[in-house]
């Protein structure tokens, strides 16, 4: 497995976000992040940032030492990351993402 981040597991996670089912008509963006990737959008909810500024959705990190993708939600006003659950896969860990059932990431 390529280290992370890569440019094929940021196509991936790119290709799976335009599959979303919160917010579809806001362009997040993936960034790479050391050991992983940040997704960052605009707020168009206006509930995190009033202004509509761009915000941190969610941090996807490999752990290659357990062989585990870890899902990480933004904490806003506490600014810091929170760990969600771990996955054995990245299509596992983009399902739960993408579809964000009780709004964890998509705010």
């Amino acid at each position: 497995m390529a280290p992370h981040p890569n440019e094929f597991d940021q196509h991936r996670i790119e290709r799976a976000l335009a599959r979303r089912v919160r917010y579809r008509y806001v362009a997040p963006r993936v960034v790479a992040e050391a050991g992983g990737y940040k997704v960052e959008s605009p707020c168009c909810s206006r509930n995190v940032d009033t202004e509509g500024d761009v915000i941190d959705i969610a941090l996807i990190q490999y752990d290659a030492a357990e062989r585990l993708w870890c899902l990480s939600r933004k904490n806003h006003k506490a600014g810091e990351w929170l760990l969600v659950n771990v996955f054995g896969t990245l299509h596992e860990l983009l399902a739960v993402l993408t579809e964000d059932a009780s709004r964890k990431f998509w705010q």
